[in-house]
């Protein structure tokens, strides 16, 4: 695909804004969570998730800019690594304690910009020379 890297460049980028938006509302203490906030009470935290989510970005963002063949292959792993958070925040956030949360857009947008990024790290551009 002529433009995957620029589209994965641009997903990363946006996933990374996406922690900031509501995640999950939580009536029972009118709380929304985010990847900013995952603190609910002291016994109940899910920590800053915007932090394992800007490393894998930065490392996916720096890789999709290398046009080298082990790049590319050091970005598809890496791109199944971050879309596994993703899938694991979705269930983690989602789940029903003693009431179950109201899933708010962005837990929705974080798991489709990761897919988007897994994509794109599966359909790269790269021009090989064939020296015989």
């Amino acid at each position: 695909m002529k433009y995957s890297q620029q589209i994965g460049i641009v997903a990363a980028i946006a996933l990374i804004g996406i922690c900031f938006l509501p995640w999950i509302y939580v009536p029972s203490v009118q709380l929304k969570l985010s990847g900013i906030n995952g603190k609910i009470n002291d016994q109940l935290t899910f920590g800053r998730q915007i932090i394992p989510h800007s490393f894998y970005c930065a490392i996916m963002i720096i890789f999709f800019s290398i046009q080298k063949v082990w790049s590319k292959r050091t970005n598809l792993f890496i791109g199944f690594i971050n879309l596994g958070w993703a899938i694991k925040n979705y269930i983690i956030f989602t789940m029903c304690r003693p009431e179950c949360p109201e899933v708010q857009p962005g837990l929705y947008l974080l798991v489709a910009m990761s897919i988007v990024m897994q994509l794109c790290t599966m359909l790269p551009k790269l021009t090989i020379d064939n020296k015989q």
